[in-house]
């Protein structure tokens, strides 16, 4: 009978353990007790061999649905000029000055009228970068530096 208990209560540690999610994508090293969670935006690194946009890009189309169905509102942070981010960190953020820390938020590219829920990370220098996931959901070209508005929610 203490083997069966045993087993459960360990069970059950690992059953919360495995609850813990990180943030829109961030890799595990970045999740923190602080961290919202949104596990149906995390994604897994791509292969090693990656060298096309679909396989950089791991989210799924449900992923991809669930980021584009950001609720409107928020806090305006203002616009920034955005470049394509590492390619090979997976998920939904942006790196912008516009943030001291770590937040949730939202990404709005005023030329298709696309919105895309994102991390928001410190960055300095100017300008923002993006991750491939979240570009493609707002349909902003890769390769250029679209403006964009940034919301923290």
């Amino acid at each position: 009978m203490p083997r069966v208990i045993a087993a459960i209560v360990f069970g059950c540690a690992v059953g919360v353990t495995g609850c813990a999610k990180t943030p829109l994508g961030a890799p595990p090293e970045r999740a923190g007790a602080e961290a919202v969670t949104a596990p149906e935006l995390a994604a897994p690194p791509p292969p090693a061999a990656a060298r096309t946009v679909e396989q950089f890009d791991t989210t799924t189309e449900e992923q991809r649905v669930a980021a584009a169905a950001a609720p409107a509102g928020g806090r305006l942070l203002g616009s920034t000029v955005a470049s394509l981010g590492d390619p090979g960190r997976p998920g939904f953020w942006a790196e912008t000055d516009l943030v001291r820390e770590v937040t949730q938020g939202r990404l709005v590219y005023p030329a298709t009228g696309k919105s895309v829920a994102v991390e928001l990370t410190p960055a300095t220098g100017g300008g923002s970068r993006v991750s491939l996931a979240a570009m493609r959901v707002l349909e902003a070209p890769l390769t250029d530096l679209p403006s964009l508005d940034v919301y923290a929610n």
